[in-house]
């Protein structure tokens, strides 16, 4: 009986502490400020998909030129992808599609991009996706930006 208590508990503290890192980790990422919610699908077909499929839920940071995105239910303290501006090219913009719409987050807009030749989806609030796109927009004098 004890023993079995005592397991309980334990499984109780390693969920606790488990959810407690979760919160922490994203404080840290949202510290430095400059982020937004926002999903990715990265290598996705020319063709839309609105099976909901291949998205994951995270958390974007600008840093400069760059966007890191990390994934919101990861311990990992490293972005997953890193966005160069520069290499970052607008394709199109639309709404999400049959079960999208349960895949993502209820005011999500969907930004397709290229990134060094990948083809990527970036769903976002609207205006989450003005800055993004005043962002892009903002490059230093001589960077091509490639804006739709």
């Amino acid at each position: 009986m004890f023993l079995a208590l005592l397991l309980g508990g334990l499984v109780v503290a390693l969920v606790v502490i488990g959810l407690f890192v979760f919160g922490l980790r994203r404080r840290l990422i949202q510290r430095a400020g400059g982020t937004f919610d926002c999903s990715l699908r990265w290598n996705v077909p020319e063709e839309p998909d609105p099976s909901g499929k291949g998205w994951v839920y995270g958390v974007a940071r600008y840093s400069g030129d760059e966007i890191a995105w990390f994934r919101v239910f990861s311990y990992a303290p490293r972005p997953r992808r890193v966005l160069e501006r520069s290499a970052i090219e607008v394709v199109d913009r639309r709404m999400p599609e049959g079960e999208e719409e349960l895949a993502l987050l209820s005011d999500a807009v969907i930004q397709g991009c290229m990134h060094r030749g990948i083809r990527l989806e970036l769903a976002m609030s609207e205006d989450a996706l003005t800055g993004f796109l005043a962002w892009l927009e903002a490059a230093p004098p001589g960077q091509r930006v490639n804006v739709a």
